[in-house]
C-alpha cells in the first residue's frame, strides 16, 4: 500500500530541475555566465591591457635611462633611432626581405617537425617497450636540441636553407614528441579498452582515439616547441645564412649599428608575440576546452 503523498512533496516533485546543478558540475545558469564573460569586450580591453603594460613600462624605462646617461649611438640608441631604423628598412624593402625568408624557414622546418615528431611521440605513448628503449636518448637529445647543432649542420648541409631548416626541425621535435607521448598517457585506459574491444583498426585508433586525446598536450609542446624553433632560427641565421632577421642582426654588429640590431631585435620580439598571443594561445585553450581529459593510466 502506497502512501499518498502530500501537497508539498508533491509540488516540489514537480517542480523543474533547471536551478539544479548538473551531475559533476555548476548550475545551468553559472556555467553560461562562465563561458561568455571572458568574451565580452571589456574584459578583452582589459586583457589586452594587461599584456601590453609591461611592454609600456620597458619603453619607459628605456627613455627614462638614455635621458639619465646619454650614451652615444653606436654603445645604446634612442626610441627615434631605432624608429628611424624600422622606418629606413620598411622603406627599401629589406625588412620584408629577411622577414620572408625566416618565416619561410620556419615554417617548412616547423611542418617537417609536426609531421615526423607526432607519430613518434603517439608510438612512444602506445607503447610501454618503445618508451623505455627511446625515453634514455629522448632526454639526452632535449639538452643538446637546437643551437647545439649548428656547427655540425652546416657540416653537413652547408651554408644556406637547409641548415636553418634543419636546426628549426632539431629543436622542435624533441618537445613535441615528448608532449605526443605524455597526452597519449594521460588518455583513460577505460577508453583505450573500449575502443579495442569494438574491434577498432590501429589507423582507427589512431585518428580517432589516440590523436584526439592527445592533441591538449600535443597543442602545449607546439607552443613550446615552436618557442624553441624560433630562437632556434635566429641563431642559425646568425651563423649559417646570408638573409633573414637574424642575419640583419648579425649584418648590423658589424658596422657598429646598434639601432639596427636593437630594431631586429624588436621586429623579432613582436613578430614571436603575436604568433603566440594570436594563434598559439587560443589554439591551445580551445583544444584544452575541446578535447581535454580526465584521468589518465598510471
Amino acid at each position: 500500500m502506497t502512501t499518498p503523498r502530500t501537497e508539498k512533496q508533491a509540488t516540489a516533485a514537480a517542480a523543474p530541475a533547471q536551478g539544479r546543478p548538473r551531475p559533476g558540475g555548476r548550475p545551468p545558469g553559472q556555467q553560461r555566465k562562465r563561458r561568455g564573460g571572458s568574451n565580452t569586450p571589456a574584459a578583452r580591453a582589459i586583457s589586452a591591457l594587461w599584456f601590453l603594460t609591461p611592454l609600456a613600462l620597458l619603453v619607459v624605462v628605456w627613455l627614462v635611462a638614455v635621458a639619465i646617461t646619454d650614451p652615444p649611438l653606436r654603445v645604446f640608441p634612442q626610441v627615434g633611432d631605432v624608429l628611424s631604423a624600422l622606418g629606413d628598412m620598411w622603406s627599401s624593402g629589406e625588412l620584408f626581405d629577411h622577414l620572408g625568408a625566416s618565416l619561410r624557414r620556419m615554417g617548412i622546418g616547423a611542418a617537417i617537425a609536426i609531421a615526423t615528431a607526432l607519430p613518434f611521440g603517439i608510438a612512444l605513448g602506445s607503447s610501454a617497450a618503445l618508451s623505455a628503449f627511446f625515453s634514455p636518448l629522448l632526454r639526452f637529445s632535449v639538452a643538446l636540441a637546437g643551437i647545439a647543432w649548428i656547427p655540425v649542420a652546416t657540416l653537413w648541409f652547408g651554408y644556406g636553407d637547409k641548415a636553418v631548416i634543419f636546426i628549426v626541425w632539431n629543436a622542435m621535435f624533441f618537445a613535441i614528441t615528448y608532449n605526443a607521448m605524455l597526452g597519449v598517457r594521460q588518455i583513460p585506459t577505460q577508453l583505450l579498452r573500449a575502443a579495442r574491444s569494438m574491434g577498432t583498426t590501429r589507423m582507427r585508433m589512431f585518428w580517432e582515439v589516440l590523436l584526439p586525446g592527445a592533441l591538449p598536450s600535443v597543442v602545449t609542446g607546439l607552443r613550446v616547441g615552436l618557442g624553441y624553433g624560433w630562437r632556434g632560427l635566429v641563431a642559425a641565421e646568425i651563423i649559417a645564412s646570408n638573409a633573414g632577421l637574424g642575419y640583419a642582426l648579425f649584418q648590423a654588429q658589424k658596422y657598429f649599428q646598434t639601432d639596427v640590431i636593437i630594431a631586429s631585435m624588436v621586429i623579432i620580439g613582436v613578430l614571436w608575440l603575436l604568433m603566440d598571443r594570436l594563434m598559439l594561445a587560443p589554439l591551445e585553450k580551445r583544444t584544452v576546452e575541446r578535447w581535454g581529459m580526465l584521468g589518465g593510466r598510471s
